[in-house]
């Protein structure tokens, strides 16, 4: 009888260790099956990134996009980016209340993230109890019960942090921090990359004689407008004899032909049609979701118009018997621009013709 329990209980045992085993072998699996899901779901988060970056929207909403594609993707509670202007550290993007971003915005002087932004390491922070608050937290008790924080470094330079709060303590203790760090990566490379755009926005300017954005508007604000449609024509044309007229009669004169002409053409633009002073005597027209066979005439009868100008000179004695005149003359070229293709590669190849046509070729020509 006492054999047979033996026997029984070692049979027991036997089971228990076959089910521990099994179940860690599924545990196994499940984390191997969790960490392919994060990692499926960090490569459509990176691809959500490079759709934003695509977009035809300002440097600043990509950058809130950006942040609110991480609070959902992951599941934050609060997600706040902070970079350094040149002057200060800005808040780019967040979704913690406003009267908290003082706060936020000068995490970088904390003792408890000194060492992280020395070190270019994460760092992760907890309280124990919900009567605790986090170091950097002033006023505020209750919002946040744990943070983690990402230095973001471009080139090796410091430019700013990552911040991300949990609601309770201890909540990202088994977080993926390796997937965070390739998000913090992301975030950098997306930073960087507006930051080119960002420069182009901040250098356009209003041009003193035409009243005209300047060239580089074409390629942020503007390029927003004309990237609603799917086609554009892009029409570059140049004032031929505007040197001729700074060198014959005055530089005066020639500003006085340069506001006239932006006049005239303007009056007859869409609002949805992007005007601008290209260089020099060249100016440039998107005409948004237009084809270029329906710009011609109307571009013809604007050649016609601008050339009717006569603009005497401005410096001329009021009592002079003769005073000088001048009329513009255009050449206009004319090619098409497809939306998601370079803007920019269209726009040099027509002002390469315009500088290499005959300096008195005046007409209508399409590449």
């Amino acid at each position: 009888m006492g054999g047979i329990s033996i026997a029984v209980v070692i049979i027991l045992v036997l089971i228990v260790i076959a089910l521990m085993l099994y179940n860690n072998r599924i545990h196994k699996k499940i984390e191997t099956f969790n960490n392919t899901n994060q990692k499926i779901a960090s490569l459509n988060v990176l691809q959500d990134f490079m759709d934003t970056l695509g977009e035809g929207t300002n440097v600043d909403d990509k950058i809130r996009k950006i942040n609110e594609i991480l609070i959902e993707k992951y599941e934050i509670k609060y997600s706040t980016i902070v970079v350094y202007d040149g002057v200060e550290y800005v808040i780019r993007a967040s979704n913690v209340d406003q009267k908290h971003w003082e706060t936020l915005r000068n995490l970088q002087s904390e003792e408890v993230f000194k060492d992280s932004v020395q070190t270019a390491t994460p760092k992760y922070i907890t309280v124990e109890t919900e009567n605790e608050r986090l170091p950097y937290q002033k006023m505020e008790f209750g919002r946040a019960k744990c943070a983690m924080f990402f230095p973001l470094y471009v080139d090796n330079v410091y430019i700013g942090y990552w911040i991300i709060e949990g609601s309770k303590p201890h909540e990202f203790d088994k977080i993926d921090t390796t997937i965070l760090e390739v998000v913090r990566n992301n975030i950098v490379s997306v930073l960087r990359t507006v930051g080119n755009q960002k420069i182009i926005e901040n250098i356009v300017r209003d041009d003193q004689f035409s009243g005209l954005k300047s060239e580089e508007y074409l390629y942020g604000e503007g390029r927003r407008i004309i990237d609603k449609y799917t086609t554009s024509a892009v029409c570059l044309f140049r004032i031929i004899n505007l040197e001729k007229i700074n060198h014959d009669i005055n530089r005066q004169t020639g500003n006085a032909i340069i506001t006239e002409v932006a006049k005239q053409v303007a009056e007859g633009l869409s609002s949805d049609y992007v005007f601008v002073r290209y260089m020099g005597p060249k100016f440039a027209i998107v005409f948004s979701g237009i084809d270029v066979n329906g710009v011609g005439e109307f571009m013809k009868q604007i050649k016609e118009k601008v050339e009717a100008i006569e603009v005497e000179d401005p410096l001329a004695p009021e009592d002079a018997e003769e005073v000088d005149v001048a009329s513009p003359k255009l050449n206009i070229v004319i090619s098409t621009y497809y939306k998601g293709t370079a803007l920019e590669g269209v726009t040099k190849k027509l002002e390469e013709y315009l500088d290499q046509a005959d300096k008195n070729e005046s007409a209508i020509n399409y590449l």
